[in-house]
């Protein structure tokens, strides 16, 4: 009996079906039934609009373009490993879109963070969709194809791009605290060993995210902060934030081995309102719902929108109502993502600009830490205040725990604040 038009359609259907099953990697050869593994971010820097200040320095930059005919090689460490890798990179501020030419991933010297220079024959050309080269659309993202590659968990990864007509606009998209030195050069050197005489950087530009793909239980944990979380006063091409040394840590225990850590964090970031970056409320989405892999959120900041709102008392209760309701918001959004939220209380700044004489902003800092403490709003409370304040003037931060403002850390206190962190609320 001939097979009816309908039979033909379900079986033509399946055996397109089958094929797309079969090319990604995410399920088991062949099989329609999802494999043991998924993909999982391992590291991002959260894309922010660079600031005249922060965009390279001439000839890189000019008048209306930026990155023109500029190899751009810069160094990152992911938290989590896998044995395929894909990037992200973003044009989420441009206004124009961002061709990118060629991009290449290799190991660095040594395996350091901020070396120019990487390990011979380590170098693999990155594809999208098959070519070499491709373009991001004006306010998107392009995700690269798959590529084999086993990474260790702490491995530091070398990314260089290749931009021959560069982005015709100075909307740059960036991450400008990096704390990791970068490099520009003139030509094409994405195949180069090393690039002498490069121009050294302190910022990320235009890469997001990198992912793996790794076992089922390999999960994610965001962080959202403030520059107190992006690392001000940590060492540069250390990797000593208290995220990296939060992920140091749980890296040498097999209950928290695969668990990534996402520091989605920048200087002057604010719940409330626009700073440096959109505020929480308009970031969330982007940044952790939308990350894959994230199963936990630990929420801390709110400092900035205290310090910047006027030292009167209406404007601090206003300022705390609001951040407790946004508080709330976050979690509910978050708990529809089944992402389990973590609030940490907010540090003192008791000697610092925003510590204004009649103690307004501080009073302000105590109601929103003991409504963190007490209102169960969040799944559990991280009580960094307790853990870095004074406690002979606990409005201030032990002297020996900050960096000379009084309101961030140095690298010892940033590791008193990834100690604080149970890894119990982490497996």
């Amino acid at each position: 009996m001939q097979p009816t038009r309908r039979t033909a359609l379900v079986a033509t259907t399946a055996t397109a079906l089958s094929a797309l099953v079969a090319t990604n990697p995410a399920r088991a050869e062949g099989s329609s039934v999802p494999s043991v593994t998924h993909w999982v971010n391992t590291w991002t820097a959260m894309p922010q609009l660079t600031e005249p200040g922060n965009l390279p320095p001439a000839p890189f930059t000019g008048t209306r373009s930026v990155l023109v005919d500029t190899t751009l090689r810069q160094t990152l460490r992911v938290t989590t490993g896998g044995g395929k890798l894909r990037l992200r990179f973003s044009n989420a501020y441009g206004d124009t879109p961002l061709p990118l030419t060629t991009v290449t991933v290799a190991l660095p010297q040594d395996g350091r963070a901020g070396a120019s220079a990487i390990v011979p024959g380590s170098g693999r050309t990155v594809t999208f969709a098959g070519r070499g080269s491709a373009t991001v659309p004006v306010g998107a993202q392009l995700v690269s194809d798959p590529m084999d590659l086993e990474l260790r968990a702490a491995t530091v990864l070398t990314v260089t791009t290749y931009l021959a007509t560069g982005q015709p606009s100075l909307a740059l998209t960036s991450h400008p605290g990096s704390r990791t030195t970068s490099y520009l050069q003139i030509g094409n050197h994405t195949q180069d060993e090393d690039l002498p005489g490069a121009t050294q950087v302190d910022h990320w530009y235009l890469l997001s995210d990198v992912e793996v793909l790794a076992p089922r239980t390999t999960t994610a944990v965001a962080i959202l902060g403030d520059s107190l979380t992006d690392g001000r006063g940590s060492t540069t091409n250390a990797n000593d934030r208290w995220p990296d040394q939060l992920h140091d840590r749980l890296r040498t225990h097999p209950d928290t081995a695969a668990v990534a850590i996402l520091n989605q964090a920048a200087g002057g970031n604010r719940v409330l309102n626009d700073g440096l970056g959109p505020n929480v409320l308009a970031r969330l989405d982007r940044d952790v719902l939308s990350r894959s892999g994230v199963t936990r959120l630990i929420v801390f900041e709110g400092v900035n929108d205290i310090g910047t709102a006027d030292a009167t008392p209406a404007a601090q209760h206003q300022v705390t109502e609001d951040l407790l309701a946004a508080y709330g918001q976050i979690v509910v959004r978050a708990h529809a993502h089944d992402i389990r939220v973590y609030g940490a209380t907010l540090l003192p700044f008791g000697g610092n600009t925003y510590d204004d004489p009649a103690g307004e902003r501080e009073s302000a800092r105590q109601a929103v830490n003991s409504w963190i403490r007490r209102a169960r709003c969040f799944d559990a409370v991280l009580d960094f205040d307790r853990a870095v304040r004074d406690p002979a003037e606990p409005r201030r931060l032990l002297p020996a725990l900050q960096v000379g403002d009084w309101l961030h850390l140095n690298p010892a206190g940033y590791g008193v604040l990834a100690a604080t962190v149970p890894a119990g609320l982490l497996r």
